[in-house]
């Protein structure tokens, strides 16, 4: 009997789109999916862990990292530097198992490309003044920071059409209920969840 091949989730959004907390509720329901932590050289927030969230590094030992071809991807985002190693996801595959990846855009269209047969979710908010209202409410980042994120978010929005499905995140509930049966049933084909909220649909291509 032949092996299950694994599955490479990827979750992306603009900055505020909701994709951590949605990765985050997946992996409670999920406990047997596998997580890939990036590595970034941004600080480290109060709220977070060096190895839960992200491995936290220095510049010049994120570049090494790179020369290594440690990274399956890595780019620069928001005036640092990010990556997702390549080890654990060759380990998801081999395994069969499903693994989530939690990236930024650049990322996750990176990823896209290197594994194609890679299920893709963009995660976006309802409306741009959601998106402000939570980007300024998160109290994470200076002013210049929100405006940067701000306006890279805008940016990202439109790369919708580099994904496979989308989600509009209007309810947390919803949307997460719209990513993990999306997720399960990817075969399927076109897949609604919610009350006119929060529904996973293919992007036109």
């Amino acid at each position: 009997m032949a092996k299950t091949k694994g599955k490479i989730v990827i979750i992306s959004s603009p900055s505020g789109g909701g994709k951590t907390t949605i990765c985050n509720r997946l992996r409670a329901r999920n406990p047997e999916w596998l997580f890939s932590i990036s590595y970034t050289t941004r600080d480290k927030r109060k709220n977070e862990t060096d190895g839960i969230e992200y491995f936290f590094t220095t510049i010049e030992e994120f570049k090494q990292l790179k020369a290594d071809d440690y990274f399956a991807e890595s780019a620069k985002v928001h005036l640092y530097y990010y990556g997702t190693p390549r080890k654990p996801l060759e380990g998801a595959l081999k395994k069969g198992k499903t693994i989530l990846l939690d990236v930024d855009v650049k990322g996750a269209v990176s990823i896209k490309k290197n594994y194609p047969e890679a299920i893709s979710l963009f995660i976006l908010p309802p409306s741009t003044a959601e998106l402000t209202r939570r980007l300024e409410r998160r109290g994470t980042e200076t002013k210049e920071q929100v405006k940067v994120r701000l306006d890279n978010a805008l940016a990202e929005t439109k790369k919708y059409n580099r994904f496979d499905y989308i989600i509009v995140n209007k309810d947390i509930n919803d949307a997460v209920n719209a990513a993990d049966h999306m997720i399960k049933s990817w075969t399927v084909g076109v897949t609604y969840f919610g009350r006119n909220k929060s529904k996973a649909y293919p992007v036109p291509k």
